[in-house]
């Protein structure tokens, strides 16, 4: 048995639901719950899409022109970023926003948009048009280019919030960014954290659970973003590349030491398929993925741990 308590709180952040769960003293609990919802909030006011002064407007405000100064913050993640679109060859690129906006997910008279379109927004995609200069300057190569961290900055925040929590000796805990969650240490009676892996066919139903202990996990999802066109479906995903919406995969469940590193891989495997995918995963260090095909299939690395429920 762990000394202290078990503390939970709930909070819509950075579009999401976060949940912060921490065995903490229970003189100190309730008070590290509302320092985990302030870190979060500063993550947020930096890297936001939505906000006229955060380090990402600045950098888009000046797409095309000069080079900006960022914090030193914001600039490491931009670099760590680059890094990982290096590493998945494109599959994870902060600037593919822009190609999301030519496709209207939730409507159900959809229309595929035009190729000449498409090929006009690629033009203002790419990690390979950021340029940075240090010790803390970015430039957008082109007009029009801008980048966004809906796929690495809930997965980031996780992290700066365990960290935090690490520093104040909080010894076990989880931080759950709407499924992109880091976990350490162990439950008050001993036993080990565990995340629950959604049914594609069922998503409110589990269909199976990892034990998590000092790891992170991110899951990329078309359960509540998807379409039918001409009898085929497709995700929410973007390809960076291609510009088109990924089919083929239902889900890419992604554990890793980092949840920043789970969420932008889980990604970049969905848009690499199953088959690139799983061989991808299997080069990298301390690092596994659960992938459910369209047809429902489920496709594991070697070493993952995955409890399958019935």
């Amino acid at each position: 048995m762990m000394p202290g308590k078990e503390f939970r709180a709930s909070a819509r952040l950075m579009g999401s639901a976060f949940e912060f769960v921490i065995i903490a003293p229970e003189s100190e609990g309730e008070n590290l719950l509302g320092a985990c919802v302030d870190e979060v909030k500063r993550i947020e006011r930096l890297l936001t899409e939505f906000s006229d002064t955060s380090q990402t407007a600045k950098i888009n405000d000046a797409a095309g022109k000069e080079a900006v100064e960022v914090d030193t913050e914001a600039f490491q993640l931009i670099e760590r970023s680059l890094a990982l679109s290096r590493l998945t060859q494109g599959a994870f690129d902060i600037t593919a926003g822009a190609l999301k906006k030519l496709y209207n997910f939730r409507g159900t008279a959809f229309l595929m948009p035009a190729k000449d379109r498409i090929c006009k927004t690629l033009q203002s995609v790419g990690y390979q048009k950021i340029e940075l200069t240090k010790p803390n300057k970015v430039r957008l190569a082109k007009e029009g280019m801008h980048i966004g961290f809906g796929a690495i900055g809930k997965g980031y925040a996780a992290d700066k919030v365990k960290a935090m929590l690490l520093g104040k000796g909080i010894k076990a805990g989880v931080i759950n960014a709407s499924g992109d969650l880091t976990a350490w240490g162990s439950r008050l009676d001993g036993s080990t954290w565990k995340v629950a892996i959604a049914d594609s066919a069922n998503p409110r139903n589990a269909m199976a659970w990892i034990p998590i202990k000092d790891a992170s996990v991110a899951t990329s999802g078309d359960y509540e973003q998807f379409f039918e066109y001409q009898g085929k479906r497709y995700s929410h995903t973007i390809d960076p590349k291609t510009g088109f919406p990924v089919s083929g995969v239902k889900s890419v469940t992604i554990v890793s030491p980092s949840a920043e590193l789970s969420d932008a891989l889980a990604t970049a495997v969905f848009a690499m398929g199953t088959k690139v995918g799983l061989h991808f995963v299997r080069q990298l260090p301390k690092t596994h993925v659960l992938i459910v095909d369209e047809h429902n299939k489920v496709f594991t690395s070697n070493k993952i741990k995955v409890n399958f429920e019935g």
